[in-house]
């Protein structure tokens, strides 16, 4: 069997009860990192707390090699863990799929992800998101200005009214050095076309320090708001209640927001 853990958001203790049966009952374990990753536990950590032995993937040896894998899931209970939910933006669909051609059984153990702990953080109500988007560093999409990417998304999703995520880059896999961008500069990238437009910014989900804060991109380039991971939200047509939470949790200026 191949089973795909949802690690959670934060460290070793983030997983659910069930993810981590499993994990501690497996033969073998595997990570990737290169996607995401737990800004407070390193792999030396999940591995002392649950008494496991974790193998770390690169992209390559988990999209394109990942034979060895799959042929120790074909005879052994095999787990494969990622930060947040396996199958949620950081998908890994395709490997369960090469898993089911070859006969072998998989299942999947959900974490808690970015997108439900930012609605739960800001108080923005889960259905009324629309499609989330990256901000990438712009050398890695390698033009001038913001992807249309990126603005078609936020400009779709504000004319139905719907609020954004808009994911930052994240560079993990890098055998130099990590690199995460940070609200401020996803915030002074958003204002070359939104300078006036009110982000949130939700910064260290699940942690026992989680930061919420709303202004201007503009202003919100200007912030400073501590270690990562980062992300921003744009609010679309707020409900009352909505309006409320931004206000009382993130320190919105009401007068800013678009309220039905």
């Amino acid at each position: 069997m191949l089973t795909f853990i949802g690690l959670g958001l934060y460290d070793e203790r983030s997983i659910t009860v069930e993810g981590r049966d499993a994990l501690r009952g497996a033969d073998r374990a595997y990570a990737e990192c290169y996607t995401s990753r737990l800004i407070g536990a390193s792999i030396d950590d999940l591995e002392e707390y649950h008494d496991v032995s974790i193998e770390v993937r690169d992209r390559a040896g988990v999209e394109q090699h990942p034979d060895d894998v799959l042929t120790a899931a074909e005879d052994e209970d095999v787990a494969f863990l990622t930060a947040g939910d396996t199958m949620i933006s950081t998908t890994h669909v395709d490997l369960r799929l090469r898993a089911n051609d070859r006969g072998i059984e998989t299942r999947v153990i959900h974490g808690v992800t970015a997108q439900t702990a930012t609605s739960a953080l800001t108080g923005l109500q889960n259905y009324r998101f629309g499609k989330a988007t990256t901000l990438p560093f712009p050398y890695a999409h390698g033009a001038d200005g913001l992807p249309a990417s990126v603005t078609n998304t936020i400009d779709d999703n504000r004319a139905d009214g719907l609020h954004t995520v808009v994911y930052l880059d994240i560079k993990a896999d890098r055998k130099d050095r990590e690199e995460y961008m940070t609200a401020d500069v996803g915030a002074d990238l958003l204002a070359e076309e939104y300078p006036d437009l009110v982000g949130v910014v939700v910064a260290r989900a699940g942690s026992p320090d989680p930061l919420v804060e709303a202004g201007t991109m503009t202003d919100l380039a200007d912030r400073e708001f501590g270690d990562p991971l980062h992300l921003l939200v744009i609010p679309g047509e707020c409900h009352l209640l909505e309006a409320d939470a931004l206000v009382e949790l993130a320190g919105a200026d009401r007068d800013a927001l678009d309220v039905a």
